[in-house]
């Protein structure tokens, strides 16, 4: 009698970033310096690509690859950007903006206090995928939110 498998492994959550990069090895040595990401393992091809590895920041894990562009797979610097954010929560976010910039990430936007109660900024890694990093600094109500948001465009 076969044992029953758990559909979701042990210590993955229902979402998991999957990000293709153009030199996956070095994003891993990228996000263990920048994020503190450990890693949890990788499947090298016969020509020296990564064509999986896992890793982890906190509780969460995300997978990446080198991209393989016979396959359609291709890294946000090959496609001359990306639509996505990966969002962090941390507990300093000024500690984790520096250690980012200081690994050789690009500020997109500079940290900031935000109306929805975040200090929040935005970084893009060497392999071009944007991460934004926050800590919540403020609770704020829906009420609050809304009225901050009207202030803030009309300052614009």
């Amino acid at each position: 009698m076969t044992a029953k498998v758990n559909p979701i492994p042990e210590g993955m959550h229902t979402i998991t970033p999957h990000l293709v990069c153009d030199n996956a090895a070095k994003a891993i040595e990228f996000y263990k310096k920048a994020f503190g990401a450990e890693e949890g393992g990788r499947l090298p091809g016969e020509d020296g690509k990564i064509m999986h590895a896992i890793m982890r920041i906190g509780d969460s894990a995300f997978m990446l690859a080198d991209e393989f562009p016979h396959w359609g797979s291709l890294a946000p610097n090959s496609l001359k950007g990306t639509p996505v954010t990966i969002h962090l929560y941390v507990k300093d976010v000024d500690a984790a903006f520096a250690r980012a910039v200081d690994a050789g990430a690009v500020v997109k936007m500079p940290l900031a206090d935000m109306f929805w109660g975040d200090r929040y900024g935005i970084v893009t890694d060497p392999c071009g995928h944007q991460w934004s990093l926050a800590s919540h600094v403020k609770d704020v109500t829906p009420e609050e939110m809304q009225q901050a948001m009207k202030e803030q465009s009309a300052c614009q």
